[in-house]
């Protein structure tokens, strides 16, 4: 249990051989009651006051809606506690097997109760303006969530050097809100992404039934999605957190980025093949 002010506790031997196998694995009860009323408390102040990057992801004809977000943490003092202070940095380290971690960026995910929205499939690295291999999420429910309505995961997927042809995160705009960043990565892109929905099984899918304080971590190079499709008493409010290790660089992409943090990187002096750091993006862990 990775407590508020206590000790911290590491990943298993098993943990780790399945992160350097499949791209992904679930970690149990990863952090304690407290942590999770605190994202809750942050997560009310973010809804209060979204970024300028907030938007309406789904809006269907019963008005329930798929809200996103994404770098909200400097504004949110509990998420900045929870960044620097829950243990997930070190998670994250032990299970990447990296001598230090900087922190990326936070992302939260909120569906109305029965929401019909999935996530389509696709991988976050191409997405990203960072490249390397020592990179994950730690995806975590603060509400129980369903094995069929959590999200999924293709184990092994991460080990492919291939750029899929991603979907448009950008076309999911319901409310045509201006500026949204657009992802094209026809020009680069080794293969369409797979069909994964028309045959789970035949992709090995995996997916966990999850109670708050549970988390998944995985890999930005899995194909993953399908995260949704709510029945009508259920809700899902999720908080992403993004972690880099030691062969992480900036790397600012002429296609993809969504979002695009590129001008903030800039304006805090990172440059291409910079390690990540200042306070955009701050070590907070390291190997003793």
């Amino acid at each position: 249990m990775l407590e508020a002010g206590g000790q911290k506790a590491s990943p298993t031997g098993e943990h780790v051989a399945a992160f350097r196998r499949d791209g992904v694995v679930c970690v149990r009860s990863a952090f304690s009651a407290e942590w999770i009323e605190l994202l809750r408390a942050g997560l009310d102040r973010h809804l209060d006051a979204p970024t300028e990057r907030a938007r309406i992801w789904d809006r269907d004809a019963e008005g329930r809606t798929m809200f996103w977000d994404s770098m909200a943490w400097h504004d949110v003092p509990e998420y900045q506690r929870f960044v620097h202070e829950s243990g997930a940095g070190e998670l994250a380290g032990r299970i990447l097997e990296t001598e230090r971690i900087n922190f990326f960026f936070d992302a939260v995910f909120v569906r109305s109760a029965g929401s019909q929205f999935a996530t389509p499939w696709h991988q976050d690295e191409p997405y990203w303006s960072v490249s390397g291999h020592q990179t994950c999420t730690i995806w975590m429910p603060l509400v129980p969530v369903a094995a069929e309505n959590a999200l999924a995961f293709v184990p092994g997927s991460h080990l492919s050097d291939w750029v899929f042809d991603h979907y448009d995160f950008g076309l999911l705009n319901p409310d045509a809100k201006a500026d949204v960043d657009r992802s094209d990565f026809s020009a680069i892109a080794d293969a369409p992404v797979p069909d994964i929905a028309s045959d789970p099984e035949g992709y090995g899918v995996v997916s966990w039934a999850m109670e708050p304080g549970d988390c998944v971590i995985f890999n930005s190079r899995i194909l993953h999605g399908g995260s949704g499709r709510l029945p009508e008493d259920r809700d899902l409010c999720v908080f992403t957190s993004k972690w880099l290790g030691d062969d992480v660089r900036i790397a600012f992409r002429d296609h993809g980025m969504d979002p695009d943090f590129s001008q903030i990187m800039r304006s805090h002096g990172l440059a291409d093949g910079d390690r990540p750091g200042t306070e955009l993006l701050p070590e907070v862990w390291a190997a003793t």
